[in-house]
């Protein structure tokens, strides 16, 4: 299938690095030699260049490669054709201009509920489904491929929904549900890997992985953040490295996206499937009220076109900490407004801006955060609640020794964190040998999927956030030893589509050995 790659950065910078090594993938390293293209975000403009030569082999590729052009925002796209001829209006990446922004959208992957019917007979009219509230479509392909048709969908659905600009914590629950839809119905046979740029600043990635029937090819989304300090990267594809430490400064902060990594010892990561990711300023983003706070710094949509819908200041802010924060105190006897410490050591799984830590702050002795965004961990770390901050997953922490020489805790807690996880078995493993020596409390949040049947133990959802079975936690607080206190499940974590989302809060503990474990 074909390849993507995206970049996003803080301050301008140009990717001659990294699309060295990925033009190599077309038709040389690789077999992905139908057709190569790159759009480049300037400003309001996008410059685009597009080839149906391979991309090793295009003398266009070879200038864009050597030619340093700076940018916030960019995605390139190189193309194993699978459905559509060889031909220029069939390279990706593809562009729309809607609400006065230029949209652009490149696709890595096979969607059967957008494929033509008859793909040996183009000439044929073809009627795709719509999307969402879509009665009359807009935007319609000019090519042949299921990415082009989809794109034109996703956009006529939008254009449908909204009168007035969407904040981005409103489009990134509007693409989340779209790409969902896409999805629905196909879930085994569908791949759906995609890059959308909706003006200078902002870039949307959604990864639905998987394999063509019969191939071992893995076809999935990869994602790296370098920042100060920097390091030397070698590309794989070609002989050829760079250290940044040489060529950043401190202000440089570049999100790499890529179909494979494309270098050598850096930390590259998988997308999780359903997972949604919007990129600013080289940083990912993967919850609603994260998305309010870059719309509240003003790098939200603009437009000349259509006004601005103003954001509320109060409709994206996470009730979860506060809720933690009392189901501790009901459940540990305490008053919420009495002083004293709890725990002596206290460790936040998924910490973001540090909203939970400040919560917990004079009620433990010892507070370290830890959270994948390196912009998230500096906000909680400015937010002045934390001894420690830790940039990493939420296991890292509890898997091995940091600077304060210890895994082991008496309070940990995770807010809103298991939405973004299916399998809970490795997180209650880690958080169980992390208590174990010191004993102490466990606190998380989790939405409940309550149509249970068979041997469900999580779903997607719609709005691709995780949903766990009552009988799936029950399992596992049977599994690790743990016993149940209390549960309620009334308890409203969120609003999606105007609806209260309803969530589980639950008290567990531990042998009277292992002292108390609490699981909201």
């Amino acid at each position: 299938m074909c390849q993507l790659l995206g970049m996003n950065c803080a301050t301008p910078t140009d990717f001659n690095f990294s699309f060295r090594g990925f033009k190599c993938r077309g038709g040389n390293t690789d077999i992905h030699a139908h057709g190569w293209g790159l759009a480049i975000y300037e400003g309001r403009g996008v410059r685009t260049f597009h080839d149906p030569l391979p991309c090793a082999e295009s003398p266009i590729a070879d200038i864009v490669s050597k030619y340093p052009i700076k940018t916030l925002n960019m995605m390139a796209h190189i193309r194993y054709a699978t459905q559509g001829a060889v031909s220029l209006e069939n390279v990706h990446p593809f562009q729309r201009e809607m609400w006065g922004i230029q949209w652009t959208f490149a696709h890595n992957g096979e969607v059967p509920k957008f494929s033509p019917k008859n793909p040996q007979e183009s000439c044929e009219t073809t009627e795709f489904p719509t999307l969402g509230p879509c009665s009359d479509a807009i935007y319609h392909p000019i090519g042949d491929t299921d990415s082009e048709a989809v794109f034109c969908a996703m956009l006529n659905a939008l254009r449908a929904e909204f009168t007035t600009l969407p904040t981005l914590p409103v489009l990134y629950e509007a693409i989340q549900k779209l790409s969902c839809e896409i999805v629905k119905g196909h879930e085994r046979e569908t791949i759906f890997n995609f890059l959308l740029g909706c003006g200078q600043f902002n870039m949307f990635a959604f990864s639905w992985p998987g394999s063509r029937e019969g191939s071992k090819v893995w076809n999935g989304l990869h994602y790296l953040v370098r920042y100060p300090p920097f390091t030397r990267a070698k590309l794989k594809d070609v002989d050829y490295a760079v250290d940044f430490n040489e060529t950043n400064d401190e202000n440089d902060r570049v999100a790499v996206i890529a179909t494979k990594p494309l270098t050598h010892g850096e930390n590259w990561k998988e997308m999780e499937r359903g997972q949604l990711l919007m990129f600013d300023k080289g940083l990912p983003y993967s919850r609603p009220y994260e998305c309010a706070d870059i719309e509240r710094c003003g790098r939200g949509l603009s437009s000349r076109a259509i006004p601005r819908t103003e954001i509320c200041p109060y409709q994206y802010q996470s009730n979860i900490p506060r809720l933690l924060k009392q189901s501790v105190c009901t459940a540990l006897g305490k008053e919420e407004d009495c002083p004293g410490i709890w725990a002596e050591r206290a460790v936040d799984l998924g910490c973001g801006s540090g909203l939970s830590g400040a919560q917990f702050r004079h009620r433990v002795g010892n507070l370290t955060g830890v959270d994948l965004n390196p912009e998230m961990a500096k906000e909680a770390r400015d937010r002045g609640c934390y001894d420690r901050i830790v940039v990493g997953d939420a296991e890292c922490i509890l898997h091995k020794e940091g600077d304060a020489g210890t895994t082991e805790y008496d309070f940990v807690f995770a807010c809103d964190l298991f939405a973004y996880i299916g399998d809970l078995r490795p997180m209650f493993r880690t958080v169980r040998k992390s208590l174990e020596s010191r004993g102490g409390t466990f606190a998380f949040s989790a939405e409940i999927w309550k149509e249970e049947d068979g041997d469900t133990e999580f779903v997607l959802q719609s709005c691709a956030r995780f949903a766990h079975t009552r009988r799936y936690i029950r399992s596992l607080v049977e599994e690790f030893g743990f016993e149940t206190l209390s549960l309620s499940e009334s308890a409203i974590l969120r609003k999606h589509d105007g609806k209260d989302i309803v969530g589980a809060l639950t008290v567990l503990s531990l042998p009277p050995s292992l002292r108390h474990v609490i699981m909201i």
